[in-house]
């Protein structure tokens, strides 16, 4: 194989893609001592109130072995904070500290700037058909992994010990494929 066929290959482009991402959101937030990984975590736990680190790896699309460490750390900056569950004391909730909530505010303008540069070398209209194609290729391929994304948690479990009312009352999860229009498999 030539190394023109390899530089177009699309493993080896969404590789290089990955690259310039994590470049980019280093250089952004090296100041704030934090990963595009922790901050999916902080969105996610802000958003979701109690959530356990099980649910917490299928919001965010990342391995539940691998999101101990990233949990860990989090606490370690006290960012977040655990608690154990009413239900089940072995089961810990992750909860926002007000340092975390600070953390978000203060990121915000980083990230989003992130996002900007990423997307800045392509025309407007190429942005958009390139998320939108970026998106319809994660979703369809959703599957492939076992931290594929849930876009819709079960919340009931977790507003039991957070207070909260439950966002899917029927208990369905839903994940990517169910926004690509393919059938979701239920687990």
């Amino acid at each position: 194989m030539a190394m023109d066929e390899l530089y177009a290959k699309p493993g080896h482009l969404l590789r290089r893609a990955q690259q310039i991402s994590t470049a980019l959101f280093t250089e952004e937030c090296a100041v704030h001592d934090l990963t595009s990984v922790q901050y999916a975590a902080l969105v996610a736990i802000d958003e979701n109130p109690g959530v356990d680190a099980t649910r917490l790896s299928g919001l965010i699309a990342f391995d539940r072995s691998t999101l101990g460490g990233v949990i860990e750390r989090l606490e370690a900056k006290d960012l977040i904070y655990r608690r154990p569950s009413d239900g089940d004391k072995r089961i810990k909730l992750l909860y926002l500290s007000p340092a975390g909530r600070e953390m978000l505010t203060t990121v915000t303008a980083a990230v989003e700037r992130v996002q900007e540069r990423i997307l800045e070398p392509l025309r407007p209209a190429d942005r958009k058909t390139f998320i939108h194609l970026l998106t319809q290729l994660v979703n369809l391929h959703n599957d492939t992994l076992p931290s594929s994304l849930r876009l819709v948690v079960d919340r009931e479990a977790a507003a039991g010990d957070a207070g909260e009312p439950p966002a899917a009352a029927d208990g369905n999860t839903k994940r990517g494929k169910a926004a690509a229009g393919r059938k979701v498999k239920r687990r």
